[in-house]
């Protein structure tokens, strides 16, 4: 009796051992399932695995928007990249100081897009600028310059400088397009606060600088206050270092010309340029500018149009790939103290052009020299002061009888006249200058260095 009670006794110890055992196994198995599934992308309609990402914080502004926006690049790559590769910044982006945090959240969250406001109120507020500038006010305008600089601007190097935003819409939409560093250089108090509250609620995608583009490096010395500065205190400061001429384009800058001495602006750029100094001192700086229709068909103006074919025309031809991006009329901008100009001369000036002057990779390759350009400019204007002169009459002057050589071993005319003379002929005739004993103890030699000295550009 006793010994059944204790086999019976025994057999209910197995039996809610097992029982214990067999409810653990499927705890821990459903706890895994449920794991599982949480872990494991499922499958969309398309069959394709979709990841499950839980969203525990939302940003109020970013660069782009993930909701079905057209001409965005998928997500499905970014989250088949391995954990180290998607959080780690790449060496070119740290270089240019962009937010680490900023490149670990964009691939995981939706974002909404920047808001750019409407035409009225955008026009409202560029209106209480009390200096003569023209704005940029239209979303739709904005978009299409944003579209000139690049479809790729979320995985462009180049920064961008953005001159004279006002209220931002330009500003905006970049950032909207997935530009990953804008710096905005606006000389106006008035929009600053805005700008930099924007800039306040992005990841490093956004720097506002108080400072004029257009005034950067101004002759003589001292202390400069803002929004006057030099380059290179601007570029220090952002972290951009020289780069050599012949690499990609390090900065890329937008922005509407100021009317006032237009002419004088794109000449100083044009000297600077060409002696790789100011702005360029650090790479090729491409300029997307809107300038007047007037000076942009002056300065894509060929040989043989003794009006319009000037120094200008030939050095900017020389030193850029110059391109006609758009042409947007005078009344799509919003004016300050200033309407549309007034219609003088033989040329028409109805519209605002998008030029984009890009500087040639080996405008430096054929014997000029950011140390001789200056030769270059004086012997270029002095030949262009007066159009209907021969050439081999300038050419004797500076070297008596040597005209007629230099002709012959370019192939030109004897009696070819300054005006008809190509801009990549007038390279050539430099350099076999430059090749020329004769012609390096000519007086124009001589008045280069005397004018460089006194201006204090040697």
């Amino acid at each position: 009796m006793s010994t059944q009670m204790c086999g019976q006794v025994v057999l209910a110890m197995h039996s809610a051992m097992y029982s214990a055992m067999h409810s653990a196994r499927c705890n821990t198995r459903s706890s895994r399932l449920c794991l599982h599934q949480a872990v494991l992308p499922h499958k969309g309609l398309s069959g394709s695995c979709v990841p499950r990402v839980l969203l525990t914080q939302r940003r109020a502004y970013s660069l782009d928007s993930l909701n079905n926006v057209p001409g965005r690049p998928p997500l499905g790559t970014t989250f088949q990249q391995p954990w180290a590769e998607r959080t780690s910044p790449s060496p070119s982006l740290t270089h240019r100081n962009l937010s680490a945090v900023a490149v670990q959240c964009r691939p995981h969250s939706r974002y909404d897009l920047l808001d750019i406001g409407d035409v009225e109120a955008n026009a409202l507020q560029a209106q209480a600028c009390k200096k003569k500038r023209h704005f940029i006010v239209d979303p739709a305008l904005a978009k299409l310059v944003t579209q000139h600089l690049g479809p790729d601007l979320e995985d462009a190097k180049a920064a961008i400088f953005e001159c004279n935003p006002g209220p931002g819409v330009l500003t905006r939409t970049l950032l909207n397009a997935g530009a990953q560093r804008v710096v905005a250089l606006e000389p106006d108090k008035l929009f600053l606060p805005d700008l930099q509250k924007l800039e306040g609620q992005l990841d490093g995608q956004l720097e506002v600088v108080h400072c004029d583009f257009f005034k950067l490096d101004p002759f003589g010395s001292g202390t400069l206050k803002p929004p006057t500065m030099f380059s290179d205190t601007l570029f220090t400061d952002l972290g951009i270092s020289e780069a050599r001429w012949t690499d990609d384009i390090p900065v890329k800058v937008v922005g509407i010309l100021p009317l006032r001495n237009d002419r004088g602006t794109l000449l100083k750029l044009v000297y600077a340029l060409l002696q790789r100094c100011s702005v360029y001192r650090y790479g090729r700086i491409e300029l997307n500018l809107f300038i007047s229709e007037k000076e942009y068909q002056k300065m894509v103006c060929p040989p043989g149009n003794m009006w319009n074919y000037r120094a200008y025309s030939v050095l900017w031809q020389m030193a850029c790939e110059i391109e006609l991006l758009h042409k947007e009329p005078w009344e799509s901008f919003v004016s300050t103290k200033q309407g549309v100009p007034i219609q003088k001369g033989r040329m028409t000036n109805d519209h605002l052009c998008l030029v984009r002057l890009r500087p040639r990779a080996d405008l430096f390759s054929f014997g000029l020299t950011p140390s001789n350009a200056a030769t270059l400019v004086m012997m270029i204007k002095q030949c262009m002061a007066r159009r209907t002169t021969g050439l081999i009459n300038k050419l004797n002057l500076w070297s008596p009888d040597s005209g007629s050589k230099l002709l012959s071993e370019m192939n030109l005319p004897q009696n070819i006249l300054t005006g008809n003379v190509h801009p990549e002929e007038y390279r050539r005739l430099f350099q076999l200058m430059e090749q020329s004993q004769e012609f390096t103890q000519s007086w124009l030699y001589d008045e280069i260095l005397e004018n460089t000295e006194r201006l204090g550009w040697g």
